[in-house]
Formats: structure tokens, sequence, C-alpha cells
């Protein structure tokens, strides 16, 4: 009930800090709105694109996971205290697709705004059972998460094999280099 209330106010803040940034994120084309499902699903076909361009490698990874949860823009913005928020979906083999809100809440030096795309490939049966049997998923207390950093491209495939669940964390500009997971919390929505 507390990790709810928490992402909640995650989520406030981030919104309200970047309408009082005015900064942009994002630089580049439109994105699609991700209050539609419509929207939500344009925006992870263009993720899955710009990950397939930047990170060799990572469309077999793909074709061998069980499941791949994209949330094609995450804005994230703090000043000393951080929150992110985004809207993704889960496309799961002989599943309908479903749509998640992924949260999270940091501390720390920090000021302005950004926004990134996030993939989580599930490689197993067993993880993405785990992951739709909660009603929040938390990356690094649920399940451990591999994050893949920018140059680690060689390594996808010891990657795959140590780890149920791997992650992408993308900018316009391609693979994040310091991208971490550990604490975003990833709960279903209806749209």
């Amino acid at each position: 009930m507390l990790a709810g209330k928490r992402m909640k106010i995650a989520a406030a803040v981030a919104s309200a800090l970047m309408l009082v940034s005015g900064c942009t994120v994002n630089q580049g084309p439109p994105q699609p709105s991700d209050s539609t499902r419509e929207g939500v699903e344009e925006g992870a076909s263009r993720t899955m694109a710009t990950l397939y361009a930047s990170v060799p490698g990572a469309r077999d990874l793909e074709r061998k996971a069980v499941a791949t949860l994209v949330f094609p823009r995450i804005l994230e913005a703090g000043l000393v205290v951080g929150g992110e928020h985004g809207r993704g979906v889960l496309h799961a083999r002989g599943r309908p697709d479903s749509f998640y809100d992924i949260t999270g809440l940091s501390v720390g030096w920090q000021a302005g705004a950004q926004s990134k795309a996030m993939v989580f490939m599930f490689l197993t049966p067993q993880a993405l059972d785990k992951f739709l049997a909660s009603h929040g998923w938390t990356a690094g207390a649920d399940a451990s998460v591999a994050v893949v950093r920018d140059g680690a491209n060689a390594t996808l495939d010891t990657l795959s094999a140590k780890n149920d669940v791997v992650a992408f964390a993308l900018t316009n500009s391609g693979l994040m280099a310091a991208a971490k997971v550990d604490g975003t919390k990833i709960t279903p929505v209806a749209m």
C-alpha cells in the first residue's frame, strides 16, 4: 500500500517538474500518444525498430524471448527527488496484448527532465508467469533484471544465458550507458 502511494507521488512529481521546467524531452519526430492503445502500440513498434538498429543481436534475442514488454516513452524529472512514469505494452506469444504502467522514485542530486524507452525481454516461461501473476512487479525485487549497457553487444548471449529477464534502455541516440531498473514498479493498467 505504501509502495503504491510512493509510486503515485513519483509520477506526480515527474509530471509537475516537467511542466514547471518547460524543457523538451526526446527531441526528434513527434511521439504517439501513450493514452491510447494505438499510440502505445505505435510507439512500441518505433522503439523496437530503434533497438534492432542500435544493438546487434537484439532481434535474435527477441525471437528467443517468450514475451517482450515495451515502454516507448518514460518521462523522468527531478529536482533532488525525482520520478519517472510511462505506459507500455506486453507482447506475449499466444496471449492478447496487455498494457502496463511503469513508475519509479529516486533521491539524490538531479535536476531537469528527460525521456527514455525501455524494453524488457522475458526469456523463460517461469519469469513471464511470475510477472503475470503479480499485480505489481518490481525490478530487482521480484526478478533479477540484467540491463544491457552501451558497448555490451557482444555479451547478449552471456546475459541471456545467466538471466531470466534482460532490459534495454534507449534514448534518441541509442542505448543508454548508465541505465538502471532496480526499484521500478510495473503494474497492469486497463486501456
